[in-house]
């Protein structure tokens, strides 16, 4: 083979832009679509021709013709052709095929080919072209290329790999820009299976991952609360750091409603302002307009300075469990609305809040906190030994609606803490002292409050825990097993405190990281009396590569004074337990499963408090399988006693199937049922889902036992190329289909 070096005077070619890392390609399509992406020839002078072929004839001093086996590398493009002619003089290229181009973008078959190397332009007859850098085929009649564009005439254009796509486009004209990333088309016909199904005069789509202005997937779906649903949103692409979504939801028995996102980036800030409105509610003639409102931004100024917006309003109390939204949850009882301005120094942080809640159904009314100054060290100041530490927050908190309208809450709690720590075993000694100054105003006239209240307890907490461990075989052949005893004694005197309000007070889970706890309750409303030691101890396994494979942990609280029970002291009217017991484990006995179990129970009155109980099986290719139980005596004057099931199965590679079912067994009635079937391949997806779970509406007070169920089925359709990244994640849909409890019920929160 002969092999001859030309020197072309041409101007520099820019590759098409991309992403630092490659495109992801999806798992179907990388064995038989994506081709290997085309490199220059290494060691290639600047500005020349490599050009090798079996036979050469030079006709004069400006050009020469090539036949047999003609291979030509420039620093842009690869050529393989029968014969080739080149111009040494006007830079100009003609070959004839059959042929192959490769450049940093496309590679192309094609009949013919002509080139202005100069000015990077070139065209090939009757060309089948692939994209190189992301997912796209088809063929043109003429396809031209520029430095940043491609133009294919007659053309056809699909992401399916086989030779007889699912869908493609079939138009006079279509157009890819490399620099912009994206198509545009004139006079199009989309064909699916082969069948025309749309003419569409002017259209564009993405071909790579960056964001454009268009129409994203629809949704169309089928209840019985909504009716017919088609929703059709449509992006916005206003600037590199700014984009909107507008999606038009269309329910045939409420009416149009339309929801709007706009999101934004800056230097310091990062956030989003979304609104969603209907006008009238066909089925709500009760109600007038129905919004949500929802504003989100995160702020950073420098090192020490951070602040956060969240805020949420709706029109209704049960506008999220009617119409869902993205910015809440249709188990949510309260809405948020927070501002906060944080400092972190070396020496001391500092919190500045503002805080708001918007009580959804028939719930007791909240306090908002306008505003509250929280601070704390950051360090423990040593001295004799000793760690000195301060915490502190003041607070103004305001409900109009309430009795105390007004108050203003002062709480200082300086620290002493000793501790010693070694490899086997620590203990920690602290004692506080908490003061609280209240200001109280309102309607206090033959009530139990008083304006004026200061409050000053001491507290002592002794924690000690030791860290033993030894080789074993149970659970696994060559493993490790720890035991954690631990003990703790906690004192804080009695005190009345039934003439301060409650104003951010609650009281906190009971399981067993709350044996620990050095309060019962959340805020400083109420302190409650201890004189208590708590007896608990976790054991676990880890297997040859430090893998925790079991676990287990049991505790008790001992009360050393009957008067310090929790069911004497019953400030917030909660179910309390005297002789609380709790446990928890879990334990993975093989690769593949996974059992964890909790349980709380009071020994005093030999009653079980709550219970949960999970088994797993995660197979290959994300597929598992969950039972599930849960029990409580009591929530909100229910007893609650649930079982379980979901499941996400791959059946091959393409089609995969999910499903999960909860039952109630105080009510003997299924709470939710869902059950979806997906097909995904390089080119389009579909899903088809159904729901039936219980319909609530928190704008009515209405008894469990009069549930009624909504029932729904929903239909996605997407063909990858022609829009934005669509939700065909199974295991979102998953996530979506698990029914869950309004938040009093959760007991793991």
């Amino acid at each position: 083979m002969n092999k001859f070096w030309l020197t072309v005077a041409l101007f520099p070619i820019c590759p098409a832009a991309i992403a630092e890392t490659d495109i992801e390609k999806p798992l179907l399509c990388q064995s038989n679509f994506i081709p290997t992406q085309w490199q220059p020839l290494s060691g290639l002078p600047k500005n020349a021709i490599d050009i090798r072929a079996d036979k050469v004839k030079i006709n004069n001093t400006t050009s020469a013709q090539f036949a047999g086996n003609v291979v030509i590398n420039t620093e842009q493009m690869q050529l393989s052709a029968s014969s080739a002619l080149i111009n040494k003089q006007s830079a100009q290229l003609s070959a004839e095929g059959p042929l192959v181009y490769n450049d940093p973008f496309t590679r192309v078959e094609s009949d013919g080919l002509f080139a202005d190397l100069n000015n990077y332009h070139i065209d090939l007859m009757g060309a089948d072209y692939q994209l190189t850098q992301q997912l796209g085929r088809g063929g043109a009649a003429q396809l031209s290329a520029r430095e940043d564009s491609i133009e294919l005439l007659n053309a056809s254009f699909t992401t399916c790999p086989s030779d007889k796509p699912f869908w493609s486009i079939e138009a006079s004209t279509i157009s890819l820009s490399k620099t912009e990333g994206w198509g545009e088309t004139y006079n199009a016909v989309l064909r699916i299976l082969d069948t025309p199904v749309i003419y569409i005069p002017y259209f564009t789509f993405p071909i790579d991952d960056r964001r454009k202005s268009g129409l994203l997937a629809p949704t169309l779906s089928s209840s019985e609360r909504y009716g017919l649903e088609l929703i059709t949103p449509f992006y916005w692409n206003i600037a590199p750091n700014y984009d909107a979504t507008i999606t038009p939801r269309y329910m045939s028995k409420k009416g149009l409603q339309l929801n709007t996102e706009f999101r934004y980036l800056t230097p310091l800030n990062s956030g989003l302002l979304a609104f969603e409105f209907l006008e009238k509610d066909d089925s709500e003639p009760d109600l007038e307009e129905r919004y949500l409102v929802h504003w989100q931004q995160n702020s950073y100024f420098n090192e020490n300075w951070r602040a956060s917006i969240d805020i949420t309003n709706v029109s209704d109390d049960n506008y999220l469990t009617d119409l869902t939204s993205n910015y809440g949850n249709a188990t949510d009882t309260q809405l948020y609305r927070t501002g906060t301005l944080n400092y972190l120094g070396e020496a001391w942080s500092a919190q500045l809040k503002i805080q708001n809640f918007e009580v959804l159904g028939d719930h007791t009314e909240s306090y908002a906190a306008l505003p509250q100054i929280a601070w704390q060290t950051t360090e423990a100041v040593q001295w004799q030994g000793i760690d000195w530490s301060l915490q502190g927050e003041f607070s103004h908190f305001k409900n109009d609606d309430l009795i105390i309208t007004d108050a203003s809450r002062l709480h200082i709690e300086p620290k002493a803490s000793y501790s010693i720590s070694d490899t086997a075993w620590s203990f920690l000694s602290e004692a506080s002292l908490l003061h609280t100054y209240y200001q109280q105003d309102g309607n206090l006239n033959d009530t139990e409050f008083d304006e004026r209240v200061n409050r000053t307890l001491p507290k002592l907490r002794l924690h000690a825990q030791m860290n033993l461990e030894r080789d074993t075989k149970f659970v696994v052949d060559d493993g490790v097993q720890t035991l954690e005893p631990q003990l703790q004694y906690l004192y804080v005197p009695y005190k009345n405190q039934e003439n301060i309000g409650l104003y951010d007070t609650t009281k906190m889970q009971d399981d067993f990281s709350g044996l620990f706890r050095e309060q019962r309750f959340s805020g400083v409303d109420r302190i409650a009396q201890a004189n208590q030691f708590t007896i608990g101890a976790t054991t676990r396994i880890f297997d040859n590569k430090n893998l925790e494979r079991f676990n287990f942990s049991v505790g008790q609280i001992i009360y050393l004074d009957s008067n310090v029970k929790p069911t004497r002291q019953n400030p917030l009217n909660k179910t309390n337990y005297n002789a609380l017991f709790a446990a928890e484990s879990m334990i993975h006995w093989h690769r593949r499963w996974y059992l964890s179990a909790g349980i709380q129970y009071d020994a005093d009155t030999k009653q079980l408090i709550q219970s949960h109980a999970t088994i797993d099986y995660k197979g290959d290719n994300n597929q598992l399988v969950q039972l599930n139980h849960r029990y409580a005596n009591d929530v909100s004057g229910y007893e609650i006693d649930q079982i379980g099931f979901f499941t996400s199965v791959p059946i091959n590679q393409q089609w995969q199937f999910i499903a999960s079912y909860h039952r109630d067994l105080v009510a003997k009635r299924s709470t939710e049922l869902f059950a979806g079937l997906q097909y995904e391949s390089c080119c389009w997806a579909i899903q088809l889902t159904g729901n039936r779970q219980i319909e609530t509406d928190l704008n009515k007070t209405i008894n469990q036992d009069d549930a009624q169920f909504d029932s729904s089925i929903r239909l996605n359709f997407i063909l990858k190329g022609l829009g934005g990244k669509s939700s065909y994640d199974v295991s979102r849909l998953l996530q979506e289909g698990i029914f869950g409890y309004r938040r009093p019920y959760f007991l793991n929160n």
